[in-house]
């Protein structure tokens, strides 16, 4: 069976929320955000291992959660990048001892609802494609905009919706995939990535990405209204013993 490592990325401060602490600190239902995502993937049982990645100033205090929490699968906390693609190097970096066959997921920690069997639908999903990620249906209308003149913006495109996925994470890969879909967006001098299936769509065209349903419950804490939000999602399951 292929080693399964959950990549938990904490490299960014959260400026839209506006306090003193990076938000993977803030309290959640009386813990860390951060704690949260991490006892998701311990109690998973499908991952073997968890590397947390923090921004280098809050290392110990990360350090401090995970030893509180007791989670055993933690082998390292390491400091995260400025950037999704730095953090993600760093990822990469972490498991180069790993084979191609074995398998990476990539979580924010700032999605600490994440549930169990969403980890699980990645990792089965990883038995028949290199590229795995997580997407629920968009209510809405998506638009594609172009600018017009006088500053304005104008609707150019309405993609049908049933096409459409909202994306969340874990994403998972197996490590060659990823090692190779990295080792040339890398040589690119145009790069911009926020989106590691986005690395393998553009650079290893050939590789299919594919899609597993996600939870509205796994939201992304983003704005200070978003914790409240997860705490009402917190408490819902809670009542109802249903796993988040």
């Amino acid at each position: 069976m292929p080693h399964v490592t959950a990549a938990i990325l904490a490299g960014g401060v959260g400026a839209r929320m506006g306090g003193p602490l990076p938000k993977q600190l803030l309290p959640l239902a009386g813990r860390p955000i951060i704690e949260h995502s991490i006892a998701a993937f311990e109690a998973a049982p499908e991952v073997d291992e968890i590397v947390v990645f923090m921004v280098p100033e809050h290392l110990s205090e990360v350090e401090r959660i995970v030893k509180g929490s007791g989670a055993a699968k933690v082998s390292a906390v390491l400091p995260g990048g400025a950037t999704r693609t730095e953090s993600s190097t760093a990822a990469l970096r972490a498991v180069a001892a790993r084979g191609d066959g074995d398998l990476l997921l990539i979580h924010d920690a700032v999605r600490p609802l994440v549930a169990r069997a969403t980890i699980g639908a990645v990792v089965e999903a990883l038995a028949g494609a290199g590229a795995v990620g997580v997407g629920v249906p968009s209510s809405d209308t998506v638009v594609r905009v172009a600018a017009a003149p006088g500053g304005t913006e104008v609707i150019a495109e309405v993609p049908p919706r049933s096409e459409l996925r909202r994306m969340q994470t874990p994403q998972g890969f197996r490590l060659g995939v990823l090692r190779r879909a990295y080792e040339l967006a890398l040589a690119d001098p145009e790069l911009v990535a926020t989106d590691d299936c986005g690395v393998v769509l553009r650079y290893l065209p050939g590789e299919p990405v594919r899609i597993v349903a996600g939870t509205e419950s796994n939201i992304k804490i983003t704005h200070p209204g978003d914790v409240e939000v997860a705490e009402a999602l917190l408490r819902r399951d809670a009542g109802t013993g249903r796993d988040g």
